[in-house]
């Protein structure tokens, strides 16, 4: 069993040891204009990939975001397959965000998915977090500039793992200030695991952060492999579902998933149900966008990060991606907003003609907490969400264990 215990005096030697290297970027009057002289402000090149290898892995980041914008495994046939999508070019990250706004690869926070209103209110006093969605009805991923948008300090890079740090200062309007580190790591399973370790030092805030990655475990290597639709999809613990309106936003409503579309506790293939799934993500929307609730085993401790909580597999490459995490949530998105105008990456292209990212292309899982539970009190997810110097600090912690079918 890992175990994850931190002491005041353990935060406090990773906080110093963190500002020798961090990136800090500090808003003025809630702009997101950044200078701190007691923090070194990012410097290098952004969009500079950093290759990290495993036996049977190998996976590429950059800082922009600390994103991941590759990751390799082998399929049935020995073959190493890129599984992840992004761009060739990695200052098209940049433009992406201008632009589209994808969100392919990043971590996403500081308070990750939708914020009804774009407001939460602690002790009385209530924030206010810049609305990018829907006509400025509520936030998505941490507003206008999110830490998706954040060049993060490469703190450490070893072989087969590396260190981003983080600092954000009060950034669009969230209280407080926040030392932030990730940690991503290969190894010889294979696996990759990623270690995001939030530090409130000022004040009480709410921390959400999550890894934002599209996956593809078929890698488009055929016509069906174009769509995640024949890969099938096991979450033995997702028992309940978050009920969401017609933008997205909670209603305050759970639902349970037994017998229905979004039950996925005994293994399915993604396209068997998804054709029902009308205005389920949406008004508009076919298909899943949807925050699953984690019911662990009755002994189970809430936050094992030892617990199996989602396998996924591809029938055309014969990979498996088993998940295991602390988190109680699951967003899946299966890319209902992709439309075949972003072509996948030179590795994935495997066709006669260009394969592009169509609608149902590619599946999302974002483990975290649950969607916008700061405006939900009824939930009682504070112990979860809302963080502060006195409190441990926000852990999420994820691992994906590749394999091939039959073996």
């Amino acid at each position: 069993m890992l175990s994850f215990t931190t002491t005041p005096f353990t935060t406090t030697l990773l906080v110093a040891a963190a500002a020798s290297f961090v990136s800090a970027q500090v808003p003025v009057n809630g702009s997101d204009s950044f200078v701190n002289a007691a923090f070194k402000a990012f410097s290098g090149d952004p969009f500079q990939k950093y290759t990290l290898t495993a036996q049977g892995i190998n996976a590429s980041f950059i800082p922009y975001g600390a994103r991941i914008t590759n990751l390799f495994v082998k399929d049935n046939t020995g073959c190493y397959q890129d599984v992840v999508l992004g761009y060739d070019n990695t200052t098209q990250y940049l433009k992406d965000s201008e632009t589209n706004h994808t969100y392919f690869g990043p971590i996403v926070g500081r308070y990750a998915n939708r914020i009804m209103n774009g407001t939460f209110t602690i002790d009385g006093v209530t924030s206010h977090i810049p609305e990018n969605e829907h006509g400025g009805i509520d936030t998505l991923h941490g507003g206008e500039v999110g830490y998706d948008q954040q060049n993060w300090t490469v703190a450490s890079v070893t072989g087969n793992s590396i260190t981003f740090v983080f600092y954000d200062q009060a950034q669009s309007g969230f209280p407080g200030d926040v030392l932030n580190v990730a940690t991503y790591t290969l190894t010889d399973e294979p696996s990759f695991i990623s270690r995001l370790v939030s530090i409130p030092l000022n004040q009480q805030t709410p921390i959400m952060l999550a890894n934002h990655i599209y996956w593809n475990l078929g890698a488009y290597v055929s016509e069906a492999a174009k769509y995640v639709l024949n890969d099938t999809l096991y979450m033995p613990y997702a028992d309940r579902i978050i009920d969401i309106d017609g933008i997205e936003l909670p209603t305050g409503g759970i639902n349970l998933t037994n017998g229905t579309a979004y039950d996925f506790t005994k293994p399915k293939t993604i396209g068997l149900d998804i054709g029902t799934l009308v205005n389920s993500c949406g008004t508009g929307c076919t298909g899943y966008d949807n925050a699953f609730i984690l019911d662990r085993p009755r002994y189970s401790a809430p936050d094992d990060p030892e617990l199996e909580v989602l396998t996924l597999s591809s029938p055309e490459t014969g990979i498996k991606m088993s998940l295991e995490s602390n988190q109680q949530g699951i967003q899946i998105y299966t890319c209902t907003g992709q439309n075949g105008t972003i072509p996948v990456k030179a590795s994935q292209q495997h066709l006669n003609t260009t394969t592009y990212v169509e609608k149902a292309g590619c599946i999302v899982i974002e483990t975290q907490d649950w969607i916008d539970g700061i405006n939900q009190q009824q939930w009682g997810r504070d112990q979860w969400q809302l963080f502060s110097p006195t409190t441990e600090p926000a852990l999420n912690y994820q691992k994906y264990t590749f394999s091939v079918l039959g073996n």
